[in-house]
C-alpha cells in the first residue's frame, strides 16, 4: 500500500496536471456580504456534484463508482471540480483530480502546502459526523496554482465522499513578492511601469492580486490594475464599506514611515465579495505603490 507525503503528491500533481489557459471601488453604501455571487456559484456547483456522487455510490456500489470517479473524462470531473473518496481507514479509493497518483495511497498523514494535516482533520470529523467541511490549500489543476480549497464531505458507510471548490485568495508572501516587483519596475521607468500595472492581461494582474499607485501630493491614481479607468482621478475621498478613509491613511503612512500595511474592507475581484483586505504599501519617490491580499 502506498503512503503519500505532501512533497511527493505536490511533485506528482505538478507534472501530471495541465495548465489551462475588475472590480469597482466600494464606498460605505456597499453592504458587506458573507460570500459573493461567484463564490456562491462555486459552492453550488460543488454541492451538486457531491450529491450526484453520493447518489451514484449508493445505487451503483463501490467498484463501479470508484471507476467512474477516477475517469478524468467522465461525468464526475467538471473542470476544477472532481470527486475524491477516502476510506475511514485513510486509504484513497478514488480521486478524479489525479487518480494515477492518489488512488490506493494511504493519505492519513497528507498535509497541504502550508503544512496543515487536512486529511487527518477530514477523517476525525467524519468519525463524529456524517457530513461536514474542511478548508486547506491545494493545487488547482485548471490554474496550476496553489489556492484555498473549501471541501464538503458526506459519509456513505465506510467511505467519505468529498468535493471541493477553489477560492483564489493570495497569501501575504505572494502580495509582497508582487509589490517588490512593482517597486523595481517603477524605479526602472515609471511610465512603462504604470502601463504594465494597468494591463488587464499583464503580469501584474493575477487572481485577486493587482497593483495600484497613488500620487502622495495630489492623491491621484497613477495606476489601478482592478479598474484602469480610474487613473487620473483623486482617490483621497475614497472610503471602504465601513466608512474608513483608506487612501488618506495610506498617504499618511507612506509620508511618515515610507512603508506599512493598511487594513480595510474591499471587493475581491476573484470572489466578487466584500472581504477584509490588507494592502502592503511602499513609497517610491512621490507615489505610493500598493498590493493587497484578502482574508475572510
Amino acid at each position: 500500500m502506498k503512503t503519500m507525503s505532501a512533497g511527493v503528491v505536490a511533485l506528482a500533481l505538478s507534472s501530471s496536471l495541465s495548465v489551462l489557459h475588475a472590480a469597482t471601488p466600494q464606498s460605505a453604501a456597499v453592504p458587506v456580504a458573507a460570500a459573493g455571487a461567484i463564490e456562491r456559484a462555486e459552492a453550488r456547483e460543488a454541492a451538486t456534484l457531491l450529491s450526484d456522487a453520493v447518489s451514484y455510490l449508493q445505487k451503483q456500489g463501490a467498484e463501479k463508482s470508484f471507476k467512474a470517479f477516477n475517469d478524468r473524462k467522465g461525468a464526475f470531473v467538471h473542470g476544477p471540480y472532481y470527486v475524491y473518496v477516502v476510506g475511514t481507514d485513510g486509504i484513497m479509493r478514488a480521486n478524479g483530480g489525479a487518480p494515477e497518483v492518489m488512488t490506493g495511497a494511504n493519505v492519513t498523514e497528507l498535509r497541504d502546502e502550508a503544512g496543515k494535516p487536512f486529511m487527518r482533520e477530514l477523517l476525525d470529523r467524519a468519525r463524529s459526523s456524517d457530513t461536514g467541511a474542511i478548508e486547506y490549500r491545494w493545487l488547482n489543476r485548471v490554474t496550476n496554482r496553489i489556492e484555498n480549497k473549501e471541501v464538503s464531505f458526506r459519509k456513505v458507510g465506510q467511505y467519505i465522499v468529498s468535493v471541493g471548490y477553489y477560492i483564489p485568495r493570495s497569501t501575504v508572501e505572494e502580495a509582497q513578492a508582487m509589490l517588490s516587483k512593482a517597486v523595481a519596475r517603477i524605479k526602472a521607468g515609471a511610465g512603462p511601469a504604470y502601463q504594465s500595472f494597468n494591463d488587464p492581461h499583464g503580469e501584474f494582474i493575477r487572481g485577486d492580486l493587482y497593483v495600484f499607485a497613488i500620487g502622495i501630493d495630489d492623491g491621484k491614481y497613477r495606476a489601478y490594475g482592478a479598474t484602469p479607468t480610474l487613473v487620473g482621478t483623486d482617490a483621497r475621498n475614497l472610503h471602504d464599506a465601513a466608512g474608513k478613509p483608506l487612501v488618506q491613511e495610506m498617504i499618511s503612512l507612506a509620508t511618515e514611515k515610507g512603508a506599512g500595511t493598511v487594513d480595510y474592507v474591499w471587493r475581491n475581484p476573484a470572489t466578487n465579495a466584500v472581504e477584509s483586505k490588507h494592502s502592503l504599501i511602499q513609497r517610491v519617490g512621490d507615489v505610493l505603490v500598493g498590493v493587497g491580499y484578502y482574508s475572510k
